[in-house]
């Protein structure tokens, strides 16, 4: 019979661990041990232990995987804290004007009808000024400085903060949400709207985080390049608990922590709220966050817990008050956070161990627990947590902090399911917030209807101690700083190549593109600056050249032999590659884009990113991060490779891209182009580089769509103005036989419809007598902006006609477009277009057969054109409508 007090003799082998046990009496030891500590102690005691002896292996560098979750206090004891450097009475000041004027900035505005956001900063306030005041560094002299994706949510207390430094007048902080005038501040960070201000437009939930990730390992590269020492460089991302369910917040961790990017600092405010209720409301979302923070590899700082606690804590022998700590769900933190003391005691303190805790507790000390004793909400306890962020090495940190939404609001707004849409203050609020903030502001300047702004002063000591604690730590932030650095312009002979054509070789544009930068990314000027991006699947791009010559970046190298070592386009890894591969992840590819596209104001380094990728998964998959490049003022080129509806018709529904132009259409920063032949992609990169790069820089980003499909490329015809055509939309590529006799239309066509365009002239000259101008339309959407600004002058009184008018004034007959893209697109510039006009194009979903049978399916093949040419000249009367049924039958295009 066995004997219950002994413990259970342990297997040869672990179910965890399949190396036999060497001493299998020391295991037997040290199991019965831990089963005297259950027996005599409690399975607490063991628990406890078990913990710190995890903790104590981890220091020794034994191998242990890591504990996902710890106990729910502070990462930083209270005796651990280090010396503050700063003057807290000061900064108590600074932080209590902010919030001040914070409210009094969205109160105004929400009485007019714009809104704002009062309950973000309100819990957030110290997590910011900390940060400011003793960790973010500028970019006085050539520094980068520090990168701050801040929360959008928060910008009011960010322009308090930068009207106390004198860089933004009342009148401005007057004008929050009133832009159109010119004057005013944009609702959330937007460069494009405030670019001396803002340099991360944060406020799309989910990518701030992942374009920081990206940031910091983009910094690493420019230095590992050489191209900028970024080492004094920190990225900081704010967000709050609730956007971390947005797939994107946390879509990059393991490359955080894979790379070692111990440059970048995530800092959660975790005020237990999203937009409408509770974040977790069941559960908890802080120790949901270590945990998967602490399984992808970071560092994690949890400051949860005021100095009040401090003292319970540490009577707290039995661990009875942590247990009970983490067991409370998140709604009812958030409750007790908004309930007197009669219900905290009754709901919180319960038992005899924890009444006991309390009982020295008055009153108002319990409330004060739950209501303010925050980590988030403490400057010490702030303090603690980013130094121990900021001296942590080997990996990315998140500093998940622990506020109260609503801060310092008053009951009405503290902790209160709805203060996401509560946006004003009463004037009697305000009186209760003056008080709270002990602000020196008199009863009279409350009397009126109008809640005043509040400055002590430039020569007061709040705005000299704030201005002394940037100077030293690098200047004022945020900031964006362009310095002028224009790239020399390469050389021609790259261009000069595709302008020649292909001979007889047939090429596809896809390769003609690729040839292009790789012959660009040689020049002795430029070519360190590009950038390349790929997702993945560079081989299907033809860039596997790249590998062996720019080498692929890795901060590790290449610690291993690669299996195609022996082959002239052999996979090389290097720290100090060009090539961005980034996995199989649209999403980060633009991210690191973005880092790249903007490195010409972060760095003062300019970058030619070049991102290429499936053209059906960029604008569809990750608009929103495109929109947000614009809105950053992002500069490079995106590529949109196999374009097109019927291209690469094998891979099917979900890879044909007939909208990609037209989603790019609504992006007021793309400029956008379909070409056709390698000499148009030659004079497009040239005027882009020109455009971007030049003197006089353009805060645009090219969108270049090419085909899978090889074809062979003509010499660029020596045509006059051709090259002001391929920049501006259209150029007419082969005129109808000047000659020939009988009726005439105009072909447009964009993209790989060129060729069929082409073809179907040949048969309507052959077949029917018919004469049609083939024109190539590189960018339909460029021509309907050009219009579209003609129009605005017109509005003015000025007389402009639009690029398209002009160049098919007085052409004859019907104008037919036809592209690989769905109708709307080539339909954009019609209004503007003086003939007849119809459209061909490839709407509907995409579908998996022979290139020639899905343009047969679609009517846009050559005979297609042909009939539908025939029908729109039958309409106008230019020929028998009997001879479009005559040329359906030829063709075999009956219903």
């Amino acid at each position: 019979m066995n004997d219950p007090s002994r413990p259970t003799e342990p297997p040869a082998t672990s179910e965890l661990d399949q190396l036999p046990d060497r001493d299998r009496e020391e295991t037997a030891e040290w199991r019965a041990s831990l089963d005297a500590v259950v027996r005599t102690a409690g399975p607490e005691r063991a628990a406890y232990l078990m913990r710190r002896v995890h903790e104590f292996a981890e220091a020794s560098g034994a191998p242990l995987p890591p504990l996902l979750s710890t106990d729910y206090i502070n990462t930083v004891p209270a005796a651990s804290e280090p010396a503050f450097d700063g003057d807290l009475e000061m900064e108590s000041r600074i932080t209590a004007l902010n919030r001040w004027n914070a409210a009094a900035m969205v109160t105004r505005a929400s009485r007019l009808g714009l809104g704002g956001h009062i309950s973000t900063y309100a819990s957030a306030a110290w997590l910011y000024e900390i940060g400011f005041q003793h960790f973010f560094r500028g970019k006085d002299g050539d520094r980068s400085g520090d990168q701050l994706f801040l929360q959008g949510h928060a910008s009011p207390g960010i322009y308090a903060r930068v009207f106390l430094e004198g860089r933004l007048s009342e009148g401005q902080l007057e004008g929050f949400r009133r832009e159109a005038g010119g004057h005013g501040l944009p609702s959330y960070p937007h460069p494009r709207r405030l670019p001396w201000l803002w340099e991360f437009p944060t406020v799309s939930m989910g990518l701030g985080p992942l374009s920081a990730v990206y940031q910091a390992r983009f910094n690493r590269y420019l230095h590992a390049r050489g191209i900028k020492d970024t080492s004094g460089s920190r990225v900081w991302a704010f967000l709050g608990d609730g956007e971390t369910d947005e797939p994107e917040s946390l879509a990059a961790l393991t490359l955080a922590s894979r790379e070692g990017l111990d440059n970048l600092t995530f800092v959660v405010n975790c005020n237990l709220q999203r937009l409408d209720g509770p974040v977790r409301s069941n559960s908890k979302i802080v120790q949901e966050l270590e945990a998967r923070f602490r399984g992808a590899g970071w560092n994690v700082v949890k400051t949860l817990w005021g100095q009040a606690w401090d003292p319970l804590l540490a009577r707290d022998t039995t661990g009875e008050l942590v247990r009970r700590l983490g067991q409370v769900p998140d709604a009812q933190l958030q409750t007790l956070a908004a309930r007197d003391a009669a219900y905290i005691r009754g709901n919180f303190f319960t038992g005899p161990g924890l009444s006991a805790l309390s009982a020295s507790l008055s009153d108002a000390q319990v409330v004060e627990l739950f209501e303010n004793s925050r980590g988030g909400h403490e400057p010490l306890k702030v303090y603690a947590a980013y130094r121990a962020a900021v001296e942590h090495r080997g990996a990315p940190t998140v500093v998940l902090a622990q506020t109260v939404k609503g801060h310092t609001l008053g009951p009405a707004f503290e902790s209160r399911n709805a203060n996401h849409q509560m946006k004003k203050l009463t004037m009697a609020q305000f009186r209760v917030l003056r008080d709270t903030l002990d602000l020196p502001i008199p009863d009279s300047a409350l009397a009126g209807e109008q809640v005043p702004f509040w400055h002590p002063g430039t020569d007061s000591p709040e705005v000299r101690y704030l201005r002394e604690r940037r100077a030293a730590l690098g200047g004022p932030l945020p900031l964006r700083r362009v310095t002028a650095k224009p790239l020399p312009q390469p050389s021609a002979t790259p261009f000069e190549a595709l302008e020649k054509g292909s001979g007889h070789q047939e090429i596809a544009t896809t390769m003609a593109l690729v040839r292009l930068v790789k012959d660009l990314m040689r020049d002795e000027h430029s070519g360190a600056r590009w950038v390349p991006i790929v997702p993945d699947e560079a081989r299907t791009f033809g860039m596997e050249s790249l590998f062996p010559t720019a080498g692929i970046y890795s901060p590790q190298g290449q610690n291993y032999d690669p299996v195609d070592a022996d082959q002239l386009l052999r996979y090389r890894e290097s720290t100090t590659g060009q090539l961005l591969i980034e996995g199989i992840t649209e999403a980060g590819s633009v991210a690191e884009f973005t880092a790249a596209a903007t490195s010409y104001a972060t760095h003062g380094e300019p970058m030619i990113p070049f991102y290429i990728f499936y053209a059906m998964f960029g604008f569809q998959r990750t608009g929103d991060q495109f929109w947000a490049l614009g809105d950053q003022m992002g500069r490079g080129f995106v590529v949109g490779g196999t374009a097109g509806r019927t291209t690469m018709t094998g891979e099917g529904l979900q890879h044909g891209d007939g909208h990609s132009h037209l989603l790019a259409a609504t992006n007021p920063a793309a400029v956008s182009y379909d070409p056709a032949f390698a000499y148009e992609i030659a004079v497009i990169v040239r005027d882009g580089l020109r455009r971007m790069y030049g003197e006089r820089p353009e805060d645009v980003f090219y969108y270049l769509t090419v085909y899978n499909e090889p074809k062979h490329q003509p010499a660029m015809p020596a045509v006059a103005g051709i090259e002001e055509g391929i920049v501006r939309g259209i150029y007419r590529f082969r005129p109808a036989d000047p000659a020939g006799s009988g009726p005439r239309l105009q072909l447009l066509s964009s993209g790989t419809a060129v060729h069929w365009a082409l073809r179907a002239q040949e048969i309507l000259a052959a077949d029917w007598g018919v004469h049609a101008d083939v024109w190539s339309v590189t960018s339909w959407t460029e021509l309907r902006r050009d219009a579209m600004r003609a129009d605005d002058a017109l509005a003015r009184g000025e007389e402009r006609t639009p690029f398209v008018t002009r160049a098919l004034a007085g052409a004859p007959g019907p104008v037919l477009a036809v592209s690989d893209w769905m109708r709307q697109v080539p339909d954009q510039i019609s209004q503007w277009i003086e003939q007849d006009y119809y459209s061909l194009g490839t709407d509907g979903f995409g579908l998996s057969d022979t290139r020639e049978d899905v343009r047969r399916y679609f009517r846009v093949d050559a005979e297609s054109i042909v009939v539908t040419a025939l029908d729109r000249l039958a309409r106008t009367g230019r020929i028998a409508p009997a001879t479009v049924g005559q040329a359906r039958a030829r063709y075999g295009l009956g219903s």
